[in-house]
This record gives structure tokens, C-alpha cells and sequence, in this order.
């Protein structure tokens, strides 16, 4: 049996590896980076009991899931600008969001791999038709691989997806600025002190400061501010001091232990800016070729982003398996099923934040926060 190609080696497609694997479907995946210690994998991520969860039990890991899980972290709470405490919620072991770190989560998924099966340092760069539901995918060390049958899992930028869809991300209107604090709880205490055990978000119109507690007595906080790109490009984040200074001032007055977040960052603030191809997008059923994750669905972050492609990834895995002989068929069948999956996503998301908070959510967060309504 031919391989399937699948682009990129990040959760969704490397769910999607796995699943065939479960299956006795053989997987070649390419993927740019060097190794799997390249670059940092990003912070915590919650792994949802309704999607997430669900592509892990389809991959068989659930026992390695558990044992990755940092305890306590689902604790939330939310603050006011000076720092009062509007909505606190332990972490009682009942939710069902654990939190674990991306890293540890995509060890998992690749030591649950065939050897082999991650070709390491090859750039995408292009992809072509060859008529029949063939492909060929260009690669920037000069090679090429021939496929019948192609998932895009490349993220954002995807080279695949034009393949199958004209659409290109645009701005979104919202920017994370990221930043660490290490050994918070003796360098760092008022802030560790403020962000708690678990996430902790402080709110206001048009921006938020989040922070996460990972592992040790790290905090990772992600300040959100929804102003267009241009507002950003006069700030140079080559110099971390001015560039945190720049973004702190949009938090004037606000509690010190919440502009620790930014102004004291053991890290340079890096600028995120979000992106997401139109609601709703999809294509016309294309032979050999499919997407899965942000390739497929790019949304601004909204805590889904992770569990969505490892559930694209299971579901694709699943439909080929189930299909077995009939490409095309699955193929169908995971498109439909996702395209129809994803135009209700921002509703359930609504409905889960809801659930999260349950009644006790104060209206003047709701009032902050559109997806709740």
C-alpha cells in the first residue's frame, strides 16, 4: 500500500499519522523544521473532553495523555484591572479541560510513531497536480515526492491549500504579545500571586492580559490587544525593554502585579498577530488531496485551535480506514462531516465557556466577552 503524505509534523498531522498507524496504514509525514527540538513548542494547552480527548483515544494514548497532565491547572480566575478577584474556580478534578504542555504532547505523538515515518528538514515549497488525484510537492532542499493521495496539516501559510482554495488568511484584528516569567514564585511573588495555580485572565474593553502557571513556577502570558497592525509597526521589538514598556502603557493604572506580566518578562516579547481564513470556508472535493487543522479552518485563538486539528487528524484517519480501498469516500465523508463540524464550532465554544463559568460568570465579563453571549 502507498503511503499517505501528510505536510507538516505538528498535532493534527501527526494525530493523523498515528491513527493510520492504529489502523495498518502506512504514513510518510515532511516537515520543516530540523528536529523535533527546533524550536520551542509553544505553552499549556487544554485538552478538551469533546474533541481533543477524543482524537487521543483514537490514537490509543490516553494512558500517555494522563501521565503528561499538569494537576491543578484548570483552576481559573478572573481580575479587575486593580487586581480584585471577579470569578475564582478551583480545580477540583472534575473539569473536563487537563491541561498539558504542547511539547510533552507532541513527545507523545511522535514516539508512538513507526521510526522513520518524520522526514525532518524538508520545507514544503510548493504543490502541483498531476492529473488522476496525483500530486507532487516541491520541497526547498530541491526534492520532490510524488503521492496519491496528500493531506495538508501545514498550518496557517499552508502550501497544500491552494490546492483546493483560493481563500488567503487576513488579519484578524486582534495580536497577542507573549511573554515569561520564570521562577515567578521567589522572583516574581505578586505576580504569581495574581495568576494563581492555574489561568488567569484580566479583562477590559479591548485588551486582556492572560497568564498561564506551566510547569515549575512558570508563568507564560499572552497580553491581547485588538488594534490593527499598523498600531504595532512602529514598536521595535528588537529592543524587549521599550517594546514591554510600549505595550504596558496601554495598561496604565492598571495593578503592578499585572503589568509585572509585561514589564518584568524574563523573555523578549515576542509579537503574535492573529489570522483566519473566512467563516465557513471550504472547497469543492478535489481527488487525493486534503486539510486538516489550521490548514483547513484558520480561527483567531480561541482555546480550540489544538483540539480541532487533533480531531481533524483522528476523524481523517478514521474516515480512510473505514473506506479502506475508496480514497475518495473518505475523503468525502471527513469533509463533510468537518466543514459541518467547524461552521458550528464558534456556537460550542460559546456553550462550553459558558459551561466552564456555569452561572456564576459576572455580567460585567460577559460584557467583555462577545463569545459568552
Amino acid at each position: 500500500m502507498n503511503p499517505v503524505t501528510i505536510i507538516g509534523a505538528g498535532l493534527g498531522g501527526l494525530t493523523l499519522a498515528r491513527v493510520l498507524a492504529v489502523h495498518g496504514i502506512p504514513a510518510e509525514v515532511y516537515e520543516a523544521e530540523a528536529s523535533p527540538q527546533a524550536r520551542s513548542q509553544g505553552g499549556m494547552l487544554d485538552i478538551h473532553d469533546y474533541n481533543g480527548q477524543l482524537a487521543l483515544e483514537a490514537a490509543g494514548l490516553m494512558d500517555e495523555f494522563r501521565a503528561i497532565i499538569l494537576e491543578g491547572r484548570q483552576a481559573t480566575r478572573a481580575l479587575g484591572p486593580d487586581g480584585t478577584v471577579l470569578y475564582e474556580k478551583a480545580d477540583d478534578g472534575t473539569g473536563g479541560r487537563p491541561e498539558a504542555q504542547r511539547a510533552d504532547l507532541r513527545r507523545i505523538l511522535l514516539d508512538a510513531l513507526p521510526d522513520g515515518t518524520v522526514h525532518w528538514g524538508r520545507k514544503a515549497t510548493g504543490a502541483s497536480s498531476l492529473g488522476g488525484g496525483r500530486h507532487e510537492v516541491a520541497f526547498a532542499d530541491g526534492g520532490t515526492v510524488t503521492t496519491g493521495l496528500l493531506v495538508g496539516a501545514d498550518g496557517a501559510w499552508s502550501r497544500i491549500r491552494p490546492l483546493l482554495s483560493e481563500s488567503i488568511p487576513e488579519y484578524a484584528g486582534t495580536s497577542f504579545v507573549e511573554t515569561y516569567l520564570f521562577d515567578a514564585d521567589t522572583r516574581h511573588p505578586a505576580a504569581a500571586k495574581a495568576v494563581g495555580g492555574g489561568m488567569m485572565f484580566a479583562p477590559a474593553p479591548g485588551k486582556v492580559i492572560n497568564a498561564h502557571r506551566e510547569r515549575g513556577d512558570t508563568l507564560h502570558a499572552y497580553i491581547s490587544l485588538t488594534r490593527p497592525l499598523e498600531w504595532f509597526a512602529p514598536i521595535d521589538f528588537s529592543d524587549p525593554a521599550a517594546a514591554a514598556t510600549r505595550i504596558a502603557a496601554e495598561f496604565d493604572g492598571w495593578a503592578p502585579e499585572l503589568t509585572a506580566l509585561i514589564t518584568d518578562t524574563d523573555t523578549p516579547p515576542v509579537l503574535r498577530p492573529h489570522y483566519a481564513l473566512p467563516d465557513g470556508h471550504r472547497w469543492e472535493r478535489t481527488p487525493g488531496v486534503s486539510l486538516v487543522g489550521d490548514a483547513a479552518h484558520l480561527l483567531a485563538p480561541n482555546g480550540e485551535g489544538a483540539n480541532w486539528a487533533m480531531y481533524d487528524g483522528a476523524e481523517l484517519g478514521k474516515a480512510l480506514a473505514a473506506h479502506h480501498g475508496n480514497t475518495e469516500a473518505a475523503l468525502a465523508a471527513y469533509e463533510q462531516a468537518m466543514f459541518t463540524r467547524m461552521s458550528q464550532a464558534d456556537e460550542e465554544t460559546a456553550e462550553h465557556l459558558q459551561e466552564m463559568f456555569g452561572d456564576a460568570i459576572p455580567e460585567y465579563l460577559l460584557a467583555l466577552m462577545p463569545e459568552a453571549q
